[in-house]
């Protein structure tokens, strides 16, 4: 199936007014699954009802569901700038990466000033983990393991310049880093080695400066 023609009629239909329009996820990267969704990118004048700037909505068309991310041009730098803020901007690596289904120069200049912000990359926070050593109950741990790890890579990235993501995504950015270094990490993770966790997660620390210390303020 030819997913740009079909996401231009959607947009026909649904959305005329959008003047920018990208596919991004899955289906801009030639990944997609049976149950995978079309990420769709629009941003223009007038294309949400009361005035709104942004809004996220799930609609189906021609038997496939769009995921759709839609703004004003206000609205839209308004998310990025917080999307970067919060170090997981999703709609700026959609605008820049993704597949162009609507395009001209309005989407050429905000690729060119969105791209220079991803080149840049984050800056990093300080980041407290909670101490997996000491939690004795096994689905406490279990929890503050997945805290831990989800933590810990966002550490990794962050202090390796990168930027961070949820979901399936915070594990497909911790892929892009040297294989050995997240396998320490990931490995004991899966295998339920909280111990084995524990000390990557303390090397981790180490590496980005070590552990907050009393007379930390934020």
């Amino acid at each position: 199936m030819d997913y740009v023609d079909l996401a231009e009629r959607f947009i026909a239909a649904r959305f005329p007014k959008a003047s920018i329009a990208v596919i991004g996820g899955s289906t801009s990267r030639g990944e997609r699954t049976r149950t995978s969704d079309i990420d769709l990118l629009l941003i223009g004048d007038d294309l949400l009802p009361g005035g709104e700037i942004g809004a996220a909505l799930t609609l189906e068309f021609e038997r496939e569901a769009f995921e759709v991310f839609a703004y004003t041009p206000q609205g839209f730098d308004e998310w990025a700038q917080r999307s970067v803020a919060q170090h997981r901007p999703v709609i700026v690596h959609m605008l820049v990466e993704g597949t162009p289904v609507r395009a001209g120069v309005e989407l050429v200049t905000l690729r060119a000033t969105w791209s220079e912000r991803l080149d840049r990359g984050p800056s990093v926070d300080a980041h407290e983990l909670d101490d997996l050593r000491d939690a004795t109950d096994p689905l406490e741990r279990r929890v503050i393991a997945a805290t831990v790890f989800e933590r810990t890579a966002e550490l990794m990235l962050l202090t390796a310049g990168r930027w961070i993501g949820t979901g399936k995504y915070l594990p497909r950015r911790l892929r892009e880093l040297p294989a050995e270094r997240v396998d320490e990490l990931a490995v004991p993770y899966l295998s339920g080695d909280f111990d084995q966790l524990a000390d990557a997660v303390e090397r981790e620390l180490d590496a980005a400066g070590g552990r907050l210390q009393s007379g930390f303020v934020r």
